[in-house]
């Protein structure tokens, strides 16, 4: 073969290599690809800053330690999940376009329906921080899902068991009408009545609502003596109609998505004690990790599941690590491994230089024990009571473990 030639040849096979290597081909040098599908806008979106900045977070401190296979991870790539089906589907079509190994989010339970089938059939690894449906990971079956928030399952006999110690003997519950609302307030009402507490009222509501005077006038008819509200932000008008109907803030309690720092401004304005004893659980984030995302981004105001979204861009990282590969068809096999029976480590350089050493780790997260099931669900989660002072000021009254 003339010399020519065979160069000519040598330089083909070559640039197919590299071809092959940046289109993720599995070259040794591959990046692990991030992106997120979290709510930037719409009625959702104050949950969008501390899961963004908390995936931000994780990837900063991934490259700090040298990053995944000793290659960096590039910056994340953006999505809005906008509470909207049809731009939640818009944002992980182009995600997987763009070729994302691993999609966090979305926030929303209904989100991730939506998207959950064109993620996870394109072999990407979907984690979402947020995703608390006790039924979602059931009806879903795939290995390429997982979650880091834990099934309201957990959440709500932890609530129950904050009102059965303050007495009370009967409540109302009103829930959004989605899978989320639905999902967490059954949980609630079930433990309710297991610890011999009357449920009076449990009915869903219409979070699009113009306005919520039925849901209003149905509670203060039941005349419970508490009151939960499975909501987001439209449980703001929730909260001032009972308010002004007579019912005391210290009667109503709350689940993760009113678990806001400026809900006592929203609801009071100028006067955020009119919030004063109200009480509410959510999944928790340890403070020593809260202390370290204010000084990563002083401007964030609101840390709901901030260290379940970090902890799903850690445990992902840790699985590729594991795995020797980027590919998230390779790596989805190591998720569960690395969650759970092994030496324990916080942090993903700690992690990293374990499984490199030949160790089996067991990753305790920013948010708790993660301990992924067969089915991707956490088996155990810290549980957070929260709740407003005299002030009407936020503040985390304790932390429960649950499992």
């Amino acid at each position: 073969m003339p010399r020519t030639k065979a160069l000519s040849l040598a330089a083909t096979a070559a640039a197919i290599t590299l071809g092959l290597t940046a289109c993720g081909g599995g070259g040794e040098d591959q990046t692990l690809d991030y992106g997120y599908v979290f709510p930037e806008t719409g009625d959702l979106s104050h949950l969008g800053p501390p899961q963004i900045s908390a995936a931000k977070f994780a990837l900063q401190e991934i490259n700090d330690a040298g990053g995944v296979l000793d290659s960096e991870v590039p910056e994340i790539m953006s999505g809005d999940e906008a509470n909207d089906a049809a731009k939640a589907n818009d944002a992980a079509d182009r995600l997987i376009d763009q070729n994302a190994d691993v999609i966090l989010g979305a926030a929303s339970t209904d989100m991730t329906l939506a998207i959950i089938d064109k993620v996870t059939g394109a072999e990407k690894m979907q984690c979402s921080g947020s995703n608390t449906a006790p039924d979602l990971a059931k009806d879903n079956d795939t290995e390429y899902y997982v979650r880091t928030a834990p099934s309201d399952l957990l959440q709500g006999p932890v609530l129950s068991q904050e009102i059965a110690s303050d007495g009370h003997q009967s409540v109302s519950i009103a829930y959004r009408a989605d899978d989320y609302g639905e999902g967490l307030a059954n949980a609630t009402a079930d433990a309710l009545e297991e610890n011999g507490i009357t449920v009076d009222y449990n009915e869903g509501y219409d979070p699009n609502a113009p306005n919520f005077d039925s849901v209003v006038s149905d509670i203060e008819g039941a005349d419970s003596d508490a009151t939960v509200l499975v909501s987001f932000e439209e449980g703001v008008q929730i909260i001032t109609g009972l308010i002004e109907a007579g019912i005391d803030a210290d009667q109503m309690y709350g689940t993760d998505g009113l678990n806001d720092e400026t809900l006592g401004e929203s609801v009071g304005g100028d006067d955020p004690s009119i919030m004063e004893g109200f009480k509410g659980t959510a999944p928790g984030s340890g403070e020593g990790f809260l202390d370290e995302l204010t000084a990563y981004d002083e401007d964030l105001e609101v840390f709901q599941f901030a260290g379940q979204v970090y902890d799903c861009a850690i445990v992902t990282a840790l699985a590729a690590e594991q795995a020797e590969s980027t590919d998230p068809t390779v790596f989805v096999d190591e998720i569960q491994a690395v969650s759970r029976e092994g030496t324990e480590c916080s942090s993903f350089e700690q992690c990293r230089d374990l499984i490199r050493e030949g160790e089996d780790i067991d990753y305790e997260g920013a948010s708790g024990p993660i301990d992924f099931d067969g089915k991707g669900d956490v088996t155990a989660a810290a549980m957070q009571v929260y709740g407003f002072d005299s002030d009407g000021q936020h503040s985390m009254l304790g932390t429960q473990e649950v499992s």
